[in-house]
């Protein structure tokens, strides 16, 4: 039976247990970081765009709000609805997501290219995230020691990193917004080798019946992960601007 992205459906991954064979993991981890990646160079060149077409930069920025409302629409939404829909559906969701997400990040960018004079900042803070993603993903990869629990406790302290920049934004703290940005670095780290070591072990692919949704549903997770990670480094490299 097709499901998808023309491979027949990988079934449930449910018989595999907590450590599925090393060639399934190595299968899981391929797939999930394949769409990652596809989506971050998506995500990437539309942002470029945005840097160098002043009319189409100032267009995102007149439409910030709604363009943020609906990527966490479809964010979440995927994560909601990926076992009802079709594969190769879910994985257009993830593409307009990253789409959508170049766009305000073009904005971003600008904002903090404008701000310290140059684009130096970025690369070091995506550089520096990039080795941090790296490196919980290989930990991830390879560790024996179960993370599930240590996967809850990190989804509650995103909750709650996520009300600490709420208040900040009204009470505009720049020592508050270092500290904030220090743990958003280190929950986004953890969560890394977390996601990695759920998607090695076969959970996504157990949990939504196909190895090709459990790929996007991965793919999503990380993505998310090392966009927050750069972030927040950023916001470390240029001293705490918001």
């Amino acid at each position: 039976m097709n499901n998808g992205f023309g491979s027949p459906s990988s079934g449930s991954y449910e018989h595999l247990g907590v450590r599925p064979a090393a060639r399934l993991s190595a299968m899981f981890l391929t797939q999930a970081f394949m769409w990652m990646f596809l989506g971050l160079i998506l995500s990437a060149f539309v942002a470029f765009l945005v840097e160098n077409n002043l009319g189409l930069g100032e267009t995102v920025l007149s439409l910030w709000l709604p363009l943020i409302i609906v990527e966490m629409v479809i964010g979440v939404g995927l994560q909601v609805v990926i076992k009802r829909i079709n594969a190769t559906v879910a994985l257009g969701l993830f593409l307009v997501y990253a789409a959508i997400n170049g766009l305000t990040f073009g904005v971003i960018m600008l904002a903090y290219t404008a701000q310290t004079g140059g684009a130096a900042t970025v690369v070091e803070a995506f550089a520096s995230a990039a080795a941090m993603f790296g490196g919980a993903a290989l930990y991830g990869a390879v560790t024996r020691r179960s993370l599930a629990s240590m996967y809850g406790y990190l989804a509650m302290a995103t909750w709650g990193l996520l009300v600490a920049i709420v208040l900040n934004i009204f009470l505009g703290n720049g020592t508050l917004d270092i500290i904030i940005s220090v743990v958003g670095v280190i929950i986004f780290t953890a969560l890394t080798a977390a996601t990695v070591q759920r998607i090695s072990r076969g959970q996504f692919a157990a949990m939504t019946g196909s190895m090709e949704k459990a790929s996007v549903i991965g793919a999503l997770l990380l993505y998310l992960e090392f966009v927050n990670i750069f972030l927040f480094m950023l916001r470390l490299f240029s001293g705490g601007r918001r």
